[in-house]
């Protein structure tokens, strides 16, 4: 069974254009849109992402929304805590491969990185 992990050098969910993601409005409160919007680089990319080194520079501080939590999740999207493995797990395969491609190293090593975590449990 595959366990989601965030990999190192993606950040393919630090692409945050509005237009891609049209029911912001549903899953955010209005504190939380705000600062979403606020993110937003005239590129779409998040003004805190780090393209050249592809890291958050704010990871420590990042908002909850940013965090694959049972408790945000929930409360955001409504899936309950034993269904975040694969709901995150569908989520970031989605991301990536809108964003990099459905034969992106970033999505081979997601794959991996998920299926090996699994077998080691």
């Amino acid at each position: 069974m595959a366990n989601w992990q965030c990999i190192s050098n993606c950040g393919a969910c630090c692409y945050l254009e509005p237009s891609d993601r049209p029911d912001l409005e549903e899953y955010l409160i209005p504190q939380d849109l705000q600062t979403y919007l606020s993110m937003v680089g005239s590129d779409g990319w998040c003004i805190y992402f780090d393209r050249l080194k592809r890291q958050c520079s704010i990871y420590e501080q990042r908002p909850r929304f940013c965090r694959v939590q049972a408790d945000t999740f929930f409360e955001m999207f409504g899936v309950e805590p034993e269904e975040l493995n694969d709901f995150a797990i569908a989520c970031c395969e989605e991301q990536i491969e809108s964003i990099y491609g459905d034969r992106s190293l970033e999505l081979l090593r997601f794959e991996q990185a998920i299926n090996q975590q699994g077998s080691l449990d």
